[in-house]
């Protein structure tokens, strides 16, 4: 059973009471790290990141690996796509709305390490389309890209955790889930089933040890959305109606996601975690 922060700090004082104050502040704070470590306990986990070459997911992909995780970065657009045996880095060319390229991903991922512990659902597509001009076609690419991707990575990588009894999913949906957000017609209906998704897959899952939560983020732009989607007035109400009063940094999405995927979560499945600045704490 992994030891309180406070009786590491105990422990450590008692070690140390003989030393000097530095060293019995390096001591204590040694403890605290190490509690804090054993909680968490992400050295070694293997992580799947979906989307791993994107604004977000790269840098989440990056907090895991400083964390001592085995990442496996899975994106269509990486333009350098290699297997890495044996270490904590690696990469693949991956089309999530192809089951067959997931699954060979994955059986390629479980050749290297022998499991899969940790799945990271990032891939994601939009556009700003007003509602009577949005084609099928467009209709489709977004569904597919951030719906039927999740699904069909759940599908893929759950089975592996289903068969472990072990896993964490880690699934991302939207503020735009609902209610939704205007320039974002199909991607707000998408990124709502994503929602429904995980918490259906929560409830049918949590018997084989799987958890699978999803986080909300607010805004963090890209300099795409911020040349097609925020233009001043729209950039000021979204200002407006967050609390803090900025937009969202990709590395203000870590600690969620390390929490998630740690053994500290392990009581939390069917969440959706709003890491959002408060945005969807407000009203008027």
């Amino acid at each position: 059973m992994a030891p309180s922060i406070r009786e590491a700090v105990r422990a450590t004082r008692r070690s140390t009471s003989r030393g000097s104050p530095s060293q019995a502040r390096s001591a204590t704070a040694g403890g605290i790290a190490a509690a804090i470590d054993h909680r968490f306990n992400l050295r070694g986990k293997v992580a799947a990141v979906i989307g791993g070459a994107g604004y977000l997911c790269s840098v989440l992909a990056g907090a895991m690996r400083e964390s001592g995780m085995r990442v496996i970065t899975l994106d269509i657009a990486d333009p350098k796509p290699r297997r890495a045996p044996g270490t904590r880095n690696g990469r693949f060319t991956c089309d999530v709305i192809s089951k067959a390229s997931l699954a060979r991903c994955r059986d390629a991922i479980l050749k290297d390490y022998g499991r899969v512990d940790v799945l990271l659902n990032g891939a994601g597509t939009n556009a700003p389309t007003p509602f009577l001009d949005i084609s099928e076609a467009e209709f489709h690419r977004i569904v597919n890209v951030n719906l039927l991707g999740t699904l069909l990575a759940c599908q893929v990588f759950g089975e592996t955790m289903v068969r472990q009894q072990a896993g964490s999913i880690i699934n991302v949906t939207s503020v735009s889930m609902g209610p939704p957000l205007s320039k974002a017609f199909v991607y707000s209906a998408a990124k709502a089933g994503v929602a429904n998704l995980t918490q259906n897959l929560a409830r049918e899952w949590a018997p084989f040890g799987v958890r699978v939560n999803a986080l909300r983020p607010g805004f963090f732009p890209t300099q795409w959305s911020l040349r097609y989607f925020i233009d001043a007035e729209r950039n000021a109400n979204i200002l407006r109606h967050t609390p803090m009063g900025r937009f969202g940094r990709p590395e203000e999405l870590i600690g969620a996601v390390l929490w998630l995927a740690s053994d500290a979560a392990s009581f939390v499945t069917g969440a959706i975690i709003p890491v959002d600045g408060g945005f969807t704490a407000m009203t008027i």
